[in-house]
């Protein structure tokens, strides 16, 4: 087993080495008062390396994939880049094959202006609309390329997200070698649907094998933004980068998949704390399922569900809505040997199926905190898994539903 530490930095990406980051405005939103940016913070950014990095994807599961994810599909298997540019306001999906011809646009006037290498893009904004090329073209003027501003970087990818999303740390083997691994992200569900984005921008000066990194990845997608709803939407543009250049020359696989899989969790709970309507952060634990599947779709459900949020949201204690849930969620289950806990607070088993008024007030204690533990014990099995929610208003319920139909 390896030993290694693991030490928080402040700032972001600038505190890996190689890469540079800024960001710029070039009138392509103006911000409300209650967005949590102003009129100073960019739509436009970008992250560069000194060399060409190995990159990973994951990308959303939704059918429609927007421009810039078919975009990057079209470079050849494990190709290297060392640019990436992001934008804000305009998603550039459901845009065709104009909206990768705008891309291919965009990148040729960078190229005239800056070496890059196989450059990918990122957009996030409305859905349906062809990308500004000239304005988006412009900021090339005035990004300042060899900048080092995390922070105008993880503000410009913001669109209803209230605050800003970054985090490092550098990792010090037992032998005295480090890396260092930072990110940026944006998130935080959506009023619109056609606002709903999860962009995600990670990068390491660790020297990681290309295999070492797809594997990686994907498991640690698993276990943080793959385990979180905000309202149960999945975006057209849904998208996680990992950037590696390599230039610490040192690597350690366990202490690189615990960094990896600890700055993607925590960057999936800023998630859920920034859902719009939002108050509670709430784990969704599923044990004694048949399977690990079965845990899984139980827990998902719990999280996906409005009636639950809603539910979350008024502080109701009565466990109906969870035990429901379950019940339609389709995984084999029986009231008898079902028992629910809010953290360590029996709420629900065969032997105490109502309330006492002691238990009741307990909950409402329990239910009025910011983060808590949903428990659903199914007496089946081993199978367990947990994923996590957040409470949403019923008015941000209602206005979603509107706009949905």
């Amino acid at each position: 087993m390896s030993h290694f530490t693991i030490r928080a930095l402040e700032n972001g990406l600038e505190n890996v080495e190689g890469f540079y980051c800024g960001a710029t405005n070039v009138g392509m939103r103006t911000n409300p008062a209650n967005s949590g940016l102003s009129d100073v913070d960019g739509d436009v950014a970008f992250i560069r390396s000194e060399i060409p990095c190995d990159v990973s994807a994951v990308f959303t599961s939704n059918t429609f994939q927007a421009a810039p994810i078919k975009h990057y599909q079209r470079y050849p298997k494990d190709f290297k880049t060392d640019f990436v540019l992001m934008n804000a306001k305009n998603a550039n999906a459901m845009t065709g094959e104009q909206g990768i011809e705008d891309i291919e646009s965009i990148m040729s006037v960078l190229s005239s202006k800056l070496d890059v290498f196989n450059p990918v893009m990122a957009s996030t904004g409305v859905i349906g609309y062809r990308l500004p090329i000239e304005k988006i073209t412009s900021a090339f003027d005035t990004l300042d390329f060899e900048g080092k501003d995390s922070h105008l970087a993880a503000r410009a990818i913001m669109t209803t997200d209230s605050f800003k999303k970054e985090l490092a740390y550098t990792v010090k083997l037992e032998n005295g070698e480090s890396f260092n691994i930072a990110a940026i992200c944006k998130g935080a569900g959506m009023i619109n649907p056609a606002m709903a984005t999860m962009l995600c921008f990670i990068t390491t000066d660790a020297a990681i094998p290309k295999s070492d990194m797809d594997a990686l990845l994907l498991a640690s997608t698993e276990q943080s933004f793959n385990r979180i709803s905000v309202d149960g939407d999945t975006s057209t543009n849904d998208t996680v980068l990992l950037l590696s250049n390599g230039k610490s020359g040192h690597y350690d696989k366990e202490a690189f998949a615990t960094v990896l899989t600890k700055i993607m969790f925590e960057l999936a709970m800023m998630i859920l704390k920034d859902g719009e309507g939002a108050n509670k952060l709430v784990a969704f634990e599923v044990k004694g399922a048949k399977s690990e599947e079965e845990a899984k779709r139980a827990s998902m459900a719990l999280s996906n569900s409005l009636l639950v949020k809603t539910a979350l949201f008024g502080e109701d204690p009565n466990w109906g809505r969870i035990a429901s849930t379950i019940g339609a969620s389709g995984v084999l289950c029986d009231d008898t040997k079902l028992s629910i806990h809010y953290d360590d607070l029996l709420i629900y088993s065969d032997d105490f199926r109502e309330l006492d008024e002691a238990r009741e007030t307990e909950a409402y204690t329990i239910m009025k905190q910011a983060e808590f533990k949903v428990s659903c014990d199914l007496g089946l099995g081993e199978g367990s898994y947990t994923s996590y929610g957040c409470d949403l208003s019923y008015e941000y319920v209602k206005i979603n539903a509107e706009y949905r139909t």
